[in-house]
């Protein structure tokens, strides 16, 4: 489990939260966290930017959770934190009712906190980077399934 705390830092194009934020978070998203008693009062949209100046914390560890944001191209981040891609499905993409879209956030809200609890879970200092970064990355269901496939 992790020992000590450490600053994450979640990307992704598509959402609020990206390096292009669109000033507010989406109305479904904060919906759902207020449903699940979380507090929302001091959620903002924000740009990557506030976390790579110089008076920014350091980053421990960036995840990236769509394929634009791992592909594009990001500022120097302090400290050189481990970089992981979480591909999840974009929830904002889906058309359909008002239920549709609620079970699209719920559903990718459940997959994302599976996959924080998995890595809190981790014995962090036990590994080098290179083994942390290779259980980082399989905590993404979509690259466990695809390794459990070839095998």
């Amino acid at each position: 489990m992790i020992s000590t705390s450490s600053h994450v830092q979640f990307l992704r194009t598509g959402n609020s939260a990206r390096s292009f934020p669109r000033g507010q978070i989406h109305p479904p998203a904060l919906n759902l966290l207020r449903g699940l008693d979380h507090p929302i009062d001091h959620l903002r949209s924000k740009s990557w930017d506030e976390f790579a100046g110089p008076s920014a914390p350091q980053i421990d560890f960036i995840f990236t959770v769509c394929d634009n944001a791992a592909a594009e191209i990001c500022p120097i981040w302090s400290g050189q934190p481990t970089t992981v891609r979480w591909g999840l499905s974009d929830p904002v993409a889906v058309e359909g009712s008002d239920d549709d879209i609620a079970q699209a956030f719920s559903f990718t809200y459940h997959l994302l906190s599976n996959q924080i609890s998995a890595f809190i879970q981790l014995a962090l200092d036990s590994f080098d980077k290179a083994e942390l970064l290779s259980q980082l990355v399989m905590i993404d269901p979509s690259i466990a399934r695809s390794t459990q496939d070839a095998v």
